[in-house]
């Protein structure tokens, strides 16, 4: 029977490969321009692969191809033109003028497409080979740098961990200023993001990057609510759209891709193995030199690796298409014990009806997500802390093989741990038995039909279904550290569900109605349903843990002192009605009117539950409208102004109670209800031009951008006797608060070499965004923070900037000399003060392409320029003096000052290193010596390909071949932080520079082999 099945597979196999293979033959041909001349540079590629060549300096070109196949030629200048393969081995072509390449037709607001040259505002789009082209896990690191505007944080908690995406800053006092994620043109669900507590971080996932790569087509980064109005306030910060591929007609393709990466540590804090600890204690400030071990802190962390293999087959006939994909992702951190795996079913399909005027087209997208002991940034519960405060003259590899002993008295296996300390633990004991897991699912599923009416009239109707499944728990064995764990272990479990129902319909009108004038317009409504579905919820610390030890069950926790909370952040209901038009004039002038109004669920009772914005866009293309010189392609201005609102988040205007345990304790609501609340409003205004010399071999794109928020949601206090208090209120919110951003965005495209040999692509992205915090609310000297550790602030206040970073520094006397006081302890100030702000000046992205033959390659180097950062773990470092520098010090004798005694004018010139690392290194020290500039220089991405020549293998039923050397974030050109500056200790808003023992900076190398049948 066995046989028989094996037969009967075997068979299978080869009727379906027999189905995809076609003979291969050469086929060569000309190409010349419109007069008849050669045109050497021709781009020849068969469509689908990344099979190509190029014309030679007479215009021949010759090429490996099938029956049937569809070669692509394109060329600047020219319009791009698809042949298909029939019986001829040659195919001669003449290339038509195409000077502003313009017409080229991208996809905007909710999945509508568009004439390039018409839109009257920024938007940028990243293809498919950028966005895989190095085989990052998370897609949303391949665009950095590729996008102007553009601002993308990496989290540093390992494997698995999430993306910070802003863009055009932030524009918030209290909300969120991410923007939409769209799919197909059908927004997603907002993941929420971590849980604080017992986490010990807040990097949950962010949800969107779990899509598979290889699935995407293209991203478009629309930057501006102007861009983004048609999706309301959900589009209020701007959208990346995210287009999936799909089948295509006449043809079968399969294609294999397969790449492994490993990842390694690029750097680590300059630690001291020179000096120990005196009399066993916790902090390394012994002045006499040993012989220490050194290399335990480098066999902590160990070579990661990142495995992607993914499968898609598409195809079809004129009448249905269909694309499926599947893939899986696994991968190991730099830290022991840390795993993630994803596994990605795509299946797309479209299907043509009534004489091809109907198309039905849907897609399901399945992603199943597990990442276990992604570790947390902070001194609580990471085993950095213990790794890197180790006294020296310690034998840390025994503490490691005996990270567990057993206690008799209390019959279980204990932590062993040199000491009892709030910052450390065995790092060891942490990555084994204070294990962290989160697993997510998602469903998204779609459905689209279309109609079209008439040449001129269309109809769409789409309905989407987003699912999301979250589940995390951390257990924390007994004997854990006290600080955060109860002595019979404690436990941290979450699960809960969220759901978005989606469904628009669009009414689009496209016809010239005169000889002069050509209308575009669509008219259109939407509902969406989002449903932050119950939950459960666990957060037993140390003062409330599990009755028996290591027993992580629901029955074994003591509901009155720790009870199980349901989690519900409820239901959202908003609806919207909006219309468009744009008109042109002899497609040289374009005027754009547009408008939406919303309904909100929740600003229900608030009569501000409707509100309307409108856009405007002006379009004017010079090139056509006067005879420029030859060397100017094309030329446009463009103009632009939005205003954009944000309701009020859930449960803010009539919060309601919560019952917090079983026996009837009642958590009452503290906030006054918020029934006066209006709609945050956003109001945008954009000036950009575009041109283009040299046949389109130059392109610069500028924007400058104005972006004004007012109206947000400001609580403040109310004192006992106002009489809003009720008796049973102490805070309240109000509209109030202005931020303005004000940014140039500028993007350069150039074709430096462009021959028959070889092509240089260049592209050079410049980002520029300044924050003014114009209004905080009713009181002048209000400030709200965004984040704070000992030394270090984040705030908001009146007349600075978002993100302004406060710290503690020394005081000093009219010559900036430091202040001591009589002991000759310096001075430091008493309260925070401003030092600096975390956002760059600007930021450059400098991505580059080649081809020379058969191989390609490409490079990135992104840059960030000024700005501040602020390291803790380098203060707490030199405070335990296990830093170089202590030793430094110690190996000089003293630490050389500028400093005056305050009450006898007596200088100080030099001070005792221990009592000046112990000063300043504190956890309340002076983080002045602790702020470093931002500016870094990195080669963020590398890779190096070669196209295989399949006709040398006589394999026939091979199309294409290609095997690349891939690299991210290889080194650093500049960099003048001690740490990496771009990765982020949370993907929240909140903790933003800072480095506080998050995990060191990494390297990606490795290779990727693509194949397509």
């Amino acid at each position: 029977m066995k046989r028989k099945v094996h037969y009967f597979l075997t068979c299978l196999a080869l009727l379906c490969i027999q189905g995809i293979i076609a003979q291969t033959k050469t086929v060569s041909g000309t190409v010349t321009d419109s007069d008849g001349g050669p045109l050497p540079g021709v781009n020849v590629l068969v469509q689908g692969t990344t099979n190509g060549t190029q014309t030679d300096f007479d215009g021949n070109y010759s090429i490996e191809a099938s029956e049937g196949d569809v070669l692509v030629f394109s060329y600047l200048g020219t319009k791009t033109q698809n042949i298909t393969i029939g019986a001829s081995s040659t195919i001669d072509l003449s290339m038509e003028e195409d000077a502003s390449q313009l017409d080229e037709v991208v996809v905007t607001a909710l999945g509508i497409k568009r004439q390039e040259k018409t839109l009257t505002y920024a938007q940028q789009t990243v293809a498919a080979d950028e966005i895989t082209k190095t085989r990052d896990i998370n897609f949303l690191n391949s665009i950095n740098g590729k996008t102007a505007g553009v601002e993308i944080k990496k989290s540093s908690s390992g494997a698995g961990g999430s993306t910070k995406i802003v863009l055009r800053g932030n524009k918030s006092l209290s909300g969120d200023s991410t923007p939409l994620f769209v799919i197909d043109g059908i927004p997603l669900a907002n993941n929420r993001g971590g849980q604080p507590g017992m986490w010990g971080g807040t990097d949950s996932g962010d949800g969107i990057s779990a899509l598979n790569p290889d699935d995407i087509a293209s991203i478009s980064v629309l930057r501006g609510a102007n861009a983004a109005m048609l999706y309301g306030s959900a589009g209020a910060n701007g959208v990346v759209l995210i287009t999936t591929k799909q089948g295509e007609a006449g043809k079968t393709t399969v294609t294999f891709n397969s790449g492994v990466t490993f990842e390694e540590v690029i750097e680590l804090p300059d630690l001291q193995f020179k000096y120990g600890a005196i009399d066993g204690a916790k902090e390394s400030w012994s002045t006499t030199p040993g012989n220490y071990a050194s290399d335990y802190v480098e066999d902590f962390f160990e070579t990661g690796y990142n495995a992607i293999n993914s499968l898609s087959i598409s195809g079809g006939n004129d009448r249905t298409t269909a694309y499926f994909s599947y893939s899986n992702t696994t991968a190991e951190g730099i830290t022991p014990t840390n795993r993630y795996s994803r596994n990605n079913v795509s299946l797309k399909q479209s299907t043509k009806l009534l004489n091809d005027k109907l198309t039905i087209s849907s897609n399901v997208i399945l992603s199943l997500e597990n990442s276990f002991n992604r570790l947390p940034s902070g001194y609580y519960l990471n085993p950095l802390t213990g790794l890197y405060f180790y006294p020296r003259e310690r034998d840390f590899n025994n503490d490691r093989i005996n990270f567990e002993i057993f206690d008799p008295s209390r019959n279980l296996m204990a932590q062993n741990w040199f000491v009892s300390d709030h910052h450390q633990s065995n790092p060891y004991w942490i990555i084994n038995n204070q294990p962290l897991n989160q697993d997510n699912r998602r469903v998204i599923a779609n459905l689209s039909l279309n109609y079209q009416m008439s040449d001129k009239l269309n109809l769409q109707v789409r309905g989407n279904y987003d699912y999301g499944n979250v589940e995390r728990e951390q257990q924390h064995a007994a004997t854990s550290n006290s600080t955060n764990v109860h002595p019979n272990g404690s436990w941290g479990y979450l699960k809960y569900e969220d759901k978005l129902i989606y469904t628009d319909a669009i009414l689009s009108y496209d016809s010239n109605i005169s000889e002069d004038f050509s209308l575009n317009a669509i008219l259109g409504a939407s509902y969406q349903k989002t449903d932050y579905g119950t939950g459960v919820q666990v957060n037993a610390s140390s003062g409330n843990g599990l009755i028996y030890p290591n027993e992580f069950f629901f029955h074994n926790l003591d509901l009155t002192q720790t009870p199980v909370t349901s989690v519900t952040n409820g239901e959202i209901i908003k609806q919207g009605a909006f219309a468009n038009a744009t008109l042109g004039f002899k497609e040289m002038l374009f005027l754009e009117l547009g408008g939406r109004n919303d309904w909100a669920s929740t600003l229900a009772l608030t009569g501000n539950d409707s509100y309307f914005y409108p856009s405007f866009g002006l379009t004017a293309i010079v090139s056509e409208m006067f005879d420029l010189p030859e060397a100017i392609t094309f030329g446009k201005f463009r103009l632009s102004n939005t205003r954009v609102a944000n309701e009020v988040p859930f449960n803010r205007i009539n919060p309601s109670n919560r019952i917090t345990d079983p026996v009837g304790g009642l958590s009452r609501v503290l906030n006054r209800p918020f029934t006066d609340a209006k709609p945050e409003i956003i109001t945008s205004t954009e000036f950009g031009a575009d041109w283009r010399f040299f046949q389109n071999r130059l392109g610069i794109d500028f924007t400058y951008y104005h972006i004004k928020s007012e109206d947000q949601f400001v609580p403040i206090r109310l004192e006992e006797d106002d009489p809003l208090t009720e008796g049973r209120y102490n805070q309240r919110f109000i509209n109030a608060g202005l931020i303005v951003n004000k940014g140039v965005e500028i993007t350069l495209n150039g074709v430096p070499v462009r021959n028959d040999k070889i092509e240089w692509n260049t592209n050079l992205n410049y980002t520029r965004n300044r924050s003014e915090i114009v209004d905080i609310g009713p009181d002048d000297d209000r400030i709200v923070n965004l984040g704070s550790s000992e030394g270090y602030s984040v705030r908001l206040a009146e007349g600075g900037r978002f993100n302004d970073l406060y710290v503690l520094k020394f005081r000093r006397d009219d010559q900036g000399r430091i202040l001591f006081d009589d002991a000759g302890k310096p001075l430091r100030t008493t309260e925070s003060e401003l030092i600096g702000n975390l956002d760059p000046d600007f930021t450059l992205g400098w991505n580059n392409s080649f081809s020379f033959g058969r191989f390609n390659a490409s490079m990135l180097i992104n840059g960030v320029f000024g700005g501040k950062v602020f390291s803790q773990t380098e203060s707490m470092l030199d405070g335990a003096g296990v830093s170089q520098r202590t030793a430094d010090a110690r190996d000089a004798g003293s630490v050389p000052v500028n400093g005056v005694v305050e009450s006898s004018g007596a200088a100080v010139t030099s001070v005792d290193p221990e009592e000046w690392f112990r000063f300043i290194g504190d956890r309340n020290g002076v983080g002045e010596m602790y702020v470093y500039d931002r500016t870094n220089i990195k080669l963020s991405q590398f890779s190096l390909g070669y196209n295989i020549d399949v006709q040398s293998l006589n394999i026939p039923w091979m199309k294409s071949a290609s095997v690349s050397f891939v690299g991210n974030n290889l080194f650093f050109l500049k960099k003048e932080a001690p740490f990496d500056p771009e990765l982020a200790m949370s993907t929240n808003r909140n903790s933003v520079g800072l480095d506080n023992f998050n995990l060191p900076s990494t390297r990606n190398y490795g290779v990727n082999l693509s194949v397509t049948f």
